[in-house]
């Protein structure tokens, strides 16, 4: 499966990567960053160039749980420029957007993997497990 971006989705999901990792969501004391999302983070970054490629479901489940982590981060960063600044500051709308195109991203992902767990089960009977996330291969 592939999962398509646009340039506007790319630049937030790098930014607000850029932000998690470097630990300013952390600083605000709303996000912290679990081990296991901090390097699925880690994982996704080098890959935001272009569009993703993923074969299975455990895939996206590990782009999803990335994308998650960037984004409360990003909604996080939102919400304290606004507090900080003003709702119609530069800095409040441009995090916002990124929050926003980000946010976007996450809610494709979710459908994304419903789709693939919905054709699992529809294969095999019933719902995917850990061992047909990994194992089943969804064709490009």
């Amino acid at each position: 499966m592939i999962l398509h971006f646009s340039y506007e989705e790319l630049r937030a999901l790098r930014a607000g990567a850029d932000v998690f990792l470097e630990g300013e969501g952390v600083a605000t004391g709303v996000v912290l960053a679990p081990s296991e999302s901090r390097a699925r983070v880690e994982a996704l970054q080098p890959l935001l160039r272009g569009n993703l490629s993923m074969s299975t479901l455990e895939e996206l489940w590990g782009v999803q749980t990335a994308v998650t982590a960037i984004v409360e981060c990003l909604r996080a960063e939102m919400e304290s420029v606004v507090v900080a600044m003003h709702a119609a500051d530069e800095g409040a709308v441009a995090a916002y957007f990124d929050f926003a195109h980000a946010f976007i991203v996450s809610h494709r992902i979710g459908e994304l993997a419903g789709e693939m767990a919905a054709l699992i089960e529809l294969v095999t009977g019933s719902p995917p497990t850990n061992e047909t996330a990994r194992d089943f291969q969804f064709p490009d």
